[in-house]
Parts: C-alpha cells; sequence; structure tokens
C-alpha cells in the first residue's frame, strides 16, 4: 500500500533501496519546465539544488564554476594550502565578472583571519568539515563562525544522523546541515565503527522533527546518493538540497590527472577520510577508501542527466516543482528482489 513520507516514520532504518515512489496522475506538460528552485535555510533560494562535495578529487576551482553555473554551488575543500583556498575562491567567485556563488570548507579547528579572508574574496558559504557534527568539537566551531560572520555568509556543518545532532547545530547557528553518516561510496565508517543510519530514515525524521519544532537549518542529503532515483527520494523525503561526491568525480572540471589503462581513462577518487588523503598525517584508523573511477567527460553532460532524471522524477509523481515533491509524494516498501527487477535486464 502507498504512503506518505510522514507515514514511513514508524519504520525506520530505510535505506534508498528499500522504497519506491508510487506514479501519480500528473498534467506536467514537459519534464524541461519543472522548477528546481529550493530554500536552502537562510541562503534563498538554488536555481538547481545540487552541491559539489568538498573532497579533494570532486571540487576545485573548475568544479565550483560549472556547478554554479548550474544553479548550484560547489564546496572547495580544505585539503590545500589556506592561500590556494582564498586564491580558488576569489577565482570562482569573479569568474568572467559573473559573481558566481561559492562555498569553502573549514576545519573545527578554523583561524578567523583565514575567515575574513575567504569572505573578502567571495565566499558566500562557509563549511565546517567534520565527519561527526553531534560533537562539542563541532557546535563550538559553529557557534564560534557564527560571531564571527553573523548573518553575512551562510553557516553549512555537519555531517549528523540524528534528530538530536541536527538541532544541536541548528541551535547553534548552522544555515544548513549535511546528514548522512557511513552511507558515502568511498566511506567505511560503518563498518570501521559500527555506527551509522540509513541517510533516507536520518532525511525522513529529521524533516518530521523539522516542521514539528520549526527548526531553521536546511537539510542537506549526504551519502549513499548514486544515481537521479536517489536524488529523487532524498527530495520527497525531505532534503533542501543534495551534496554530490561520486556522481560529480571522474569529469573533466574534478581535480585529479586523467590517465590511461589500455584504451580506457580513468581519474582517482577517494574519501578524504581514506589512507590515501591521510598519507601525511598519523591517523589512527582510516574510515575510507581510495579507487579510481571511469572518466565520465564534462561535467556540462552529468548536470544535464541530472537535470532530466529530476524532472522525469517530478513528472511521475505529478508536481511541476521540487519543492512540491515532499508534500505530493508517495512510497511504497519494496523487497529486494525489486531492485533486481528495476535494473536493465533484457540482455
Amino acid at each position: 500500500m502507498a504512503k506518505s513520507v510522514k507515514e514511513y516514520l514508524a519504520q525506520n532504518d530505510i535505506c534508498f533501496d528499500d522504497i519506491l515512489m508510487v506514479p501519480q496522475y500528473s498534467e506536467v506538460v514537459s519534464r524541461s519546465t519543472v522548477d528546481f528552485k529550493m530554500p536552502i535555510g537562510g541562503y534563498s533560494w538554488l536555481d538547481f539544488p545540487i552541491i559539489a562535495s568538498p573532497m579533494d578529487t570532486v571540487c576545485e576551482k573548475d568544479m565550483a564554476i560549472s556547478i554554479a553555473q548550474a544553479g548550484g554551488i560547489g564546496i572547495i575543500h580544505r585539503f590545500m594550502s589556506a592561500k590556494n583556498q582564498i586564491k580558488m575562491v576569489e577565482e570562482v567567485y569573479n569568474h568572467e565578472n559573473l559573481k558566481l556563488p561559492v562555498g569553502a570548507a573549514l576545519s573545527s579547528t578554523f583561524v578567523e583571519e583565514h575567515v575574513e579572508k575567504l569572505i573578502n574574496a567571495g565566499a558566500s558559504m562557509l563549511l565546517i568539515d567534520t565527519a561527526n557534527g553531534h560533537s562539542k568539537m563541532a557546535i563550538d566551531a559553529v557557534i564560534r563562525l557564527k560571531n564571527i560572520v553573523g548573518d553575512s555568509v551562510h553557516i553549512m556543518a555537519g555531517n549528523v544522523s540524528t534528530i538530536e545532532g541536527f538541532i544541536a547545530l541548528d541551535v547553534a547557528g548552522a544555515d544548513s546541515i549535511r546528514v548522512g553518516i557511513g552511507g558515502g561510496s568511498m566511506c567505511t565508517t560503518r563498518i570501521v565503527s559500527g555506527h551509522g543510519i540509513p541517510t533516507l530514515s536520518s532525511i525522513i525524521n529529521i524533516r518530521e522533527a523539522k516542521d514539528k519544532f520549526n527548526l531553521n537549518a536546511g537539510i542537506i542529503a549526504d551519502g549513499g546518493i548514486r544515481n537521479t532515483g536517489d536524488m529523487v527520494k532524498a527530495f520527497a523525503a525531505g532534503a533542501d538540497a543534495v551534496m554530490l561526491g561520486s556522481m560529480l568525480a571522474g569529469t573533466e572540471e574534478s581535480p585529479g590527472d586523467l590517465y590511461f589503462e589500455g584504451d580506457k581513462k580513468f581519474k582517482s577518487f577517494r574519501g578524504m577520510a581514506s589512507k590515501e588523503a591521510n598519507k601525511d598525517k598519523d591517523i589512527a584508523v582510516a574510515e575510507g577508501i581510495s579507487t579510481k573511477i571511469a572518466y565520465k567527460g564534462s561535467v556540462k553532460d552529468v548536470i544535464k542527466d541530472i537535470r532530466g532524471g529530476l524532472g522525469s522524477g517530478c513528472s511521475y509523481s505529478g508536481v511541476d516543482s521540487l519543492h512540491d515533491l515532499y508534500k505530493d509524494s508517495m512510497y511504497i516498501r519494496v523487497s529486494p528482489l525489486s531492485v533486481k527487477e528495476s535494473l536493465p535486464h533484457g540482455r
């Protein structure tokens, strides 16, 4: 039986593959006319609510420019010198005099002078980039950043997977919060630590709490999103935007050199908690892996496919706005065999 998203609150631990969305009566004339604008906390509206993840094989200058031109925003990762990060932010913001929106990631031990230079360079979003956002260090960092910048820039924080973690960062002053722990394609946190909650369940429960308690922060679905179908499900569950890593990796605009194996092209892709990303640091245990990913060409083509998939998802649910997907979509819970049936199997 089809259910609304709120009716699934009593059925926790739902992964993206555990549900399918129910096709409904639709008057959407063309998928190309679907409105993708979404409110993201105090950031007004994103014309296209995708955010490039602050990973050193995903988002630097070229990726941030392409994502911003598409209506989203890229967050320049923090695994570089302060000078280089500031320079990249400035180059994105001033790209062809367009004043593009751009974000920058910070550690919880950020230096105030660096924050001021990022803002002067044009950063409109700053992220307190921590694996466990429901920690004293992360919460204190958000409070400290809020005291420095006030409402002049958007503050993003996370990651969290519980209502309590979301509320803590919302109260601290975060404008948006990344939701999802352990679901990233390069993440091994659940295997190493035994901790985590399926990302879709986290989104559903946190969105219900956000509405119930009138919380202000936007919900950023981060982790476990492998395709546009997962993105549609995330928005239907209550996300305000999605953060993408693997879907943007391996493109022309992602950082890293292109290399060949025979006649096939590849780029590197790694989690920021992997040994490879921390080879110069003494870390207790790695919570991520490194791999190669097939070259995908320009990220502009990936963005075009994402637009098509999101438009298709809205059309099947009978809504002409991504913003309406949360209140109007319906789910059914499916068996693991449905995943196999959903894949191409005609050959």
